[in-house]
């Protein structure tokens, strides 16, 4: 960014700045064969490649046939991704103040030794709600860009290890050490619930979707790996899956 009030004065894309314990041992390895089916291709960063090596199992994997897709619309922001519609899910102002959360800390720089990005979109009661812009980022300050407002962190603020920049529903995930998070650990940094009832404020029956495919589990073990894009149904009716073109966009 260009504003020297930043902690991360990077420029992407003409316009954009972005940056760039492991708890991950503890994670069950159910969860960690659940990795090949999701796994799709990598962000651009070399760190990305190495994400998992585990096959999946059908006991783990998303399961059913593909559900039918439609391509999100919108104006494009400043990821050069649709901007998404709708309310906001909850205020990113929740975040956790600065301690770590489930092995995820805060720090005054982007950490780029693990970088990728995944995609998340909301519906109620089959209406969509946005994910805001600055979750995970402490002190946040927003700077103008001809695709709307980008979000970096103060000096003196700091970026959880997951976070967003804007309002198109990406999760950056920008790890220090390669570790598989999960959407319950983002939830749990932003403090707001993610269950198989509930999603921040949103309450009813959740029906989640993975690249497409269903997933027959708790949303939370949802994990956040390259280019996945997940989507939260939460009620009825369910909508079509819409999914995100990652293509030019650097992410």
């Amino acid at each position: 960014m260009t504003n020297s009030r930043l902690a991360t004065p990077r420029l992407r894309r003409g316009y954009l700045a972005v940056g760039g314990t492991s708890a991950g041992r503890r994670r069950t390895a159910g969860l960690l064969l659940a990795l090949g089916a999701l796994l799709i291709t990598g962000c651009g960063s070399s760190s990305s490649s190495t994400s998992a090596h585990a096959a999946s199992t059908p006991s783990t994997a998303p399961t059913g046939s593909a559900a039918p897709s439609t391509q999100a619309n919108g104006p494009i922001g400043p990821e050069g991704v649709p901007l998404e519609q709708g309310a906001e899910l909850a205020p990113a102002s929740t975040t956790s103040p600065s301690r770590a959360v489930d092995g995820v800390h805060c720090a005054p720089l982007e950490q780029l030794v693990y970088h990728i990005h995944a995609h998340l979109q909301v519906y109620v009661g089959g209406q969509p709600r946005s994910l805001p812009a600055a979750i995970g980022l402490i002190d946040p300050v927003g700077e103008q860009t001809p695709n709307g407002p980008f979000y970096g962190a103060l000096k003196g603020g700091c970026y959880y290890w997951l976070h967003t920049h804007t309002y198109d529903g990406v999760i950056h995930i920008e790890s220090p050490t390669r570790r598989i998070y999960t959407l319950g650990d983002f939830f749990d940094e932003w403090r707001q619930p993610l269950s198989t009832s509930q999603v921040a404020s949103a309450k009813g029956t959740v029906t989640a979707f993975v690249n497409g495919q269903r997933w027959a589990h708790s949303p939370r073990a949802i994990p956040l790996v390259p280019h996945a894009v997940i989507q939260l149904d939460v009620g009825s009716p369910t909508v079509p899956f819409s999914t995100i073109s990652w293509a030019g966009t650097g992410l």
